[in-house]
């Protein structure tokens, strides 16, 4: 058994909650800003179940997902069914015109890799890398994807 790690990062958007919640619902579309997410796709007939690939410094880790909790503009939490041992929850905090948004991930360290890397070391380079995700999609928002067309 492995070795539970966690981050949690945060950024404000210039956005409305309904369009930040709009653009994370789309699962499939995370590749587009999480680098190390080569590809979520969601299960036929259950859209609370995905497939996932991370690819990141020549490791490639498959894992299913379920989302255990769903409140629409608010929160949303989610944990793994099978492969990588992760979970975690993002939330949404409105603040006028814009959305501050949290992001806290958890995973089980694989034991193939816990004896070849530091912990601490390990910690910093992903919550590094998840601050850039968050910021990307900060921006990809901010670009005016998931906003509804004005009527």
């Amino acid at each position: 058994m492995g070795r539970w790690l966690e981050h949690s990062v945060t950024t404000e958007i210039q956005a409305p909650v309904e369009q930040v919640w709009t653009v994370w619902s789309d699962l499939e579309a995370m590749p587009r800003w999480m680098n190390w997410i080569e590809s979520v796709t969601t299960t036929a007939g259950d859209p609370d179940l995905t497939d996932w690939t991370l690819a990141a410094q020549g490791f490639r880790f498959h894992w299913k997902a379920r989302i255990t909790q769903r409140v629409e503009a608010q929160q949303l939490h989610w944990e793994s069914v099978g492969g990588l041992p992760t979970k975690g929850a993002v939330r949404f905090y409105p603040e006028g015109g814009s959305t501050a948004v949290k992001l806290t991930v958890s995973y089980e360290l694989p034991g193939v890799l816990a004896p070849l890397m530091e912990p601490t070391i390990l910690g910093g380079i992903v919550t590094k890398e998840l601050q850039a995700n968050l910021d990307r999609f900060r921006d990809l928002v901010q670009s005016g994807y998931g906003r509804t067309p004005p009527t």
